[in-house]
């Protein structure tokens, strides 16, 4: 049936309900665990960048389906900013990875551990979601390689600098596949549990251009927060933006490739990783934005 006018304004209507009643979630949970947020950097700004990246990709989702990403992502910005802005020695990276490990294995926070105490929460809403039990592994393992790729990048800036391939290799710091897994825990059906395996992979090589979009627009902040700044691929290649580019037309033709067998037999999740991608250009290449307040 073709689409009138008045649909499309009806649908866009939804989506902008969808948007904002999302940020509004989500800036309950920045004042919430306000000491992992502080602002500057994290405002309003932020929360809204997310919310649109979450409904745009999802759209017909819920608010209640879209808070578990939403909020899974909006606390990857505040381990992010711990991790590579304030973290001046590698004990503090490691303790703040150890005290994320304990808290997805079952663990409690010490009391005042913002860090550790949001994390405890998004992981017990999930649990009630009916899919939780069978994919926690998937889910705790993808956290792993976040956490491990999250210090590996650290180590990185205080000494030799990796290789482009060697940092898309490391690309799971980005935290995006492991905010698939909890949306589709969240949203799960028998064909996402069907493709499962296949959806990850594909989820990874979109993370790796995701990665490489987000390096585009954020040079310039890359060099000068924290204090060994923060590693970019277009420092990796002498500020060559067309060697990135290149590896992203090869990236994205990968991706076309494991997304396309699975836009019969899953079709949503399929469409919902083709918009990430779509969202991340027209966010960090086209309009050359970014998340974060400037310090």
């Amino acid at each position: 049936m073709e689409e009138t006018a008045a649909d499309h304004r009806s649908a866009q209507g939804t989506v902008g309900r969808d948007l904002l009643d999302c940020q509004a979630d989500l800036d309950q949970a920045r004042e919430r665990y306000r000491d992992l947020f502080p602002s500057p950097p994290f405002s309003r700004k932020v929360t809204f960048g997310v919310a649109a990246a979450v409904t745009a990709q999802a759209p017909g989702c819920t608010t209640e389906q879209l808070r578990p990403s939403a909020r899974t992502s909006l606390w990857i910005f505040g381990l992010d900013y711990i991790v590579d802005t304030l973290a001046t020695e590698a004990d503090q990276v490691h303790d703040a990875v150890q005290r994320c490990r304990s808290v997805a294995d079952g663990g409690r926070p010490a009391p005042g551990d913002t860090l550790a105490e949001f994390l405890a929460d998004l992981r017990d809403e999930l649990a009630a979601a009916p899919a939780y039990g069978m994919l926690q592994p998937r889910w705790r393992k993808a956290l792993d390689r976040m956490l491990t790729a999250m210090v590996r990048e650290w180590h990185w800036k205080t000494s030799e600098r990796p290789t482009l391939d060697q940092y898309l290799d490391n690309a799971d710091n980005f935290g995006s596949t492991w905010v698939n897994i909890t949306h589709w825990i969240a949203t799960c059906d028998e064909r996402i549990l069907a493709c499962l395996d296949e959806l990850e992979e594909a989820s990874q090589r979109v993370q790796q251009v995701l990665r490489l979009y987000n390096d585009l627009a954020t040079q310039e902040r890359d060099r000068t927060w924290g204090e060994n700044g923060d590693l970019n691929a277009l420092a990796l290649v002498d500020g060559d933006e067309g060697a990135v580019q290149r590896t992203i037309d090869d990236l994205l033709a990968d991706c076309r490739r494991l997304l396309e067998p699975l836009r019969d037999r899953c079709p949503h999740a399929a469409a919902y990783l083709h918009r990430q991608i779509e969202f991340s250009r027209n966010f960090y290449v086209r309009r050359r934005d970014d998340y974060w307040d400037r310090m």
